[in-house]
């Protein structure tokens, strides 16, 4: 029996409160997504038995209604028409369900949107700079010295030494400004004329860079005193670039509203980047300033005794997050010449190698390959005292093990004050440290305590956001496997775009989705992509994703992918009506999967004995998302 479309979408209306109750209404190529004004309103197991509704399941702010390939529009269809909603589009709606989260978690989710990315560049580094700075620290290898190392030691800190210009780059992107007038914005905030700012605590440096004798970082004044701007520049420092660029877009957006057409375009960015850069250098700068002398007053007492000392452990990544760290060598050079110990060194280290547990233990735990691929070499990083990668790759987008990390950080340091041990010199934390410190057991102890707390804290209370709800309510269950065939990675992208590539589901003659024997598929109805006379009996990922939908009669499953990409894999034409005679589906709903895992095993006789083409129909269902997807058909 067919499904009636507007029973349907009235019914879900009905148990959701109705129309007044929807913030955002979208859907992509299996589910309605909708974002809801009070929960409350929500009657759950209602919406459980609508006909039509294959499964529910909440995830980031979205409530998501499973209904199927090809039937999802004609019931969003009729929803919008039920409910006066206006139609949105999947940015629509994210943009809403992240507008309902709490400030600090859409603080969070803004640095993680700026991160992510620039990990690459980030992640490579810090982990170059690791393994540098440890083998110059290696007694009789003489590496510190040699042309290499000052080769490598350029190229490895090359993307924290501007690491404000790639953040500003990319936080332009995600404010929606020009990406370019950030660049300027960027480079603006680490300019030559300025003294570096991790030398800033320095006087022996003020006085070289600016030639004055009393270590004070001299000033413009451009209004009297009332507008002044001291010359010191924001090297390894996020936030205040994030928030210079966030004024930067909000002051563009503004006037290319406001200013004509006919001078838009020298007046908008000439205004834009000079009253960013007023405000920037005399606002926010100061702000930081005046906050880096409070935190180093602040931690110079706190690590006089064991709580202070546990105090800071916590605090630690949250300065690193600010970019106030590299004062710490004030801290730290006023030990050793005092007596000869650095006692700051292990905190720091604790502190370091208790992020290194938490991302290590979202590196093992995780199943998508791509949070795997940077959790782990984040972590190596963050084991030889580089955190950045960890930190703003990893822990502070899921929160939770960035807070495993500062416990573990706590307990670790407040473990270093107690032993009282330290270093003979500065700047090393991690692994490389072992080269500096005074007692190595302690040190041992310390590094496991502070790591082990962080990484079983994050393995038991932090869970992937798959697991956290992506599971449908209602969902088909899985068949009965037998004789799973082997994950074979196919080697043949047959569809491209800006998200990612697609690989062949299937050994098999490629022919574009318009010579496809059916008048559906080939009008492209329902996205672009292949058909695939196959080879083979096999139906394999054609990237690393989850399964978003199974098909009752066995014959097609919906995968969702990078960036959102919605595959519709479908084997033959008509094959519904064989009612899942000669399919075995070897993948439910919701199942993460592999490139190359087996997803349907079936019957090319059995298919053409029915009377029906055999063809692997592979989609982009989502197509029209994307300016830029190419079908590659060559055999």
């Amino acid at each position: 029996m067919a499904l009636d479309y507007r029973k349907c979408a009235e019914e879900i209306a009905a148990n959701i409160g109705g129309g007044a109750n929807v913030i955002s209404a979208a859907h992509c190529a299996t589910r309605l997504r909708l974002v809801i004004a009070d929960n409350a309103k929500v009657n759950k197991k209602a919406l459980e038995n609508v006909d039509g509704v294959k499964g529910m399941f909440e995830s980031n702010g979205q409530l998501q209604l499973i209904i199927g390939t090809g039937t999802v529009n004609k019931v969003f269809d009729e929803f919008i028409s039920v409910t006066g909603v206006q139609a949105g589009t999947k940015d629509d709606v994210k943009a809403a369900a992240a507008a309902k989260q709490p400030v600090w978690k859409q603080i969070l989710k803004t640095i993680g949107d700026v991160f992510v990315p620039i990990l690459p560049a980030i992640v490579a580094s810090g982990l170059m700079m690791g393994l540098v700075e440890a083998l110059a620290k290696i007694p009789g290898l003489g590496f510190g010295g040699s042309d290499w190392f000052a080769f490598l030691d350029t190229v490895a800190n090359t993307a924290f030494a501007y690491l404000p210009v790639i953040v500003a780059v990319s936080a332009a992107r995600v404010f929606g400004g020009n990406i370019f007038l950030g660049a300027v914005i960027g480079l603006l905030m680490i300019h030559s004329n300025f003294l570096n700012g991790w030398n800033v605590a320095n006087t022996e440096a003020i006085n070289s860079f600016f030639g004055v004798t009393d270590g004070i970082i001299p000033k413009w004044h451009l209004i009297g005193n009332l507008v002044t701007i001291q010359r010191s520049g924001y090297q390894g420092h996020v936030i205040p670039v994030i928030i210079a660029v966030f004024i930067m877009c909000k002051l563009e957006k503004w006037l290319h509203k406001h200013v004509p057409e006919m001078i838009d375009l020298f007046v908008t960015p000439l205004t834009t980047v000079l009253v960013t850069a007023l405000a920037t250098l005399w606002i926010v700068g100061p702000i930081f300033s005046t906050l880096e002398t409070w935190v180093l007053a602040g931690a110079k007492i706190l690590v006089r005794n064991p709580l202070g000392a546990c105090a800071m452990g916590a605090l630690y990544p949250a300065t690193v997050v600010m970019g106030l760290h590299h004062m710490y060598n004030v801290i730290e050079a006023g030990m050793l010449a005092e007596s000869g110990l650095n006692t700051w060194m292990p905190i720091a280290s604790a502190a370091n190698f208790a992020q290194f547990g938490a991302c290590l233990a979202v590196g093992l735990k995780v199943r998508n390959q791509k949070t795997k691929s940077v959790a782990i070499p984040s972590s190596l990083s963050a084991a030889l005292g580089i955190t950045e990668p960890a930190i703003f790759g990893v822990n502070m987008r899921f929160f939770k093990p960035f807070v495993a990390g500062m416990i573990g950080g706590a307990v670790g340091s407040f473990v270093a004050a107690i032993l009282g041990f330290g270093a003979t010199a500065y700047g090393v934390t991690g692994i490389p440290g072992y080269l500096t410190v005074s007692n190595s057991l302690q040190y041992t102890i310390v590094l496991a305590i502070a790591g082990g707390i962080a990484f079983a804290l994050t393995w038991f209370f932090w869970k992937e956001e798959t697991e956290e709800g992506a599971e449908p309510v209602k969902a088909a269950p899985a068949p009965e496997v037998k004789a799973e065939p082997e994950i074979v990675v196919p080697e043949k992208t047959v569809i491209s775009c800006s998200a990612g590539e697609v690989k062949a589901p299937v050994k098999g003659k490629v022919v574009s989705y318009t010579e496809i024997p059916d008048e559906t598929f080939a009008q492209g109805i329902l996205g672009e992509g292949v058909g695939i006379w196959p080879e083979e009996e096999v139906v394999r990922a054609p990237y690393d994703g989850t399964i978003s939908s199974v098909a009752e009669s066995k014959h097609a499953v919906g995968i969702t992918g990078p960036e959102d990409m919605e595959m519709l894999i479908h084997v033959g034409v008509d094959t519904v009506n064989m009612n899942g005679d000669g399919f075995e589906v070897l993948v439910k709903d919701g199942d993460e999967v592999k490139l190359g895992q087996p997803l349907i095993k079936f019957d090319r006789q059995k298919i053409k004995a029915a009377g029906h083409p055999d063809i692997v129909v592979t989609l982009l269902t989502n197509s029209d998302d994307y300016e830029d997807v190419t079908i590659n058909t060559d055999n």
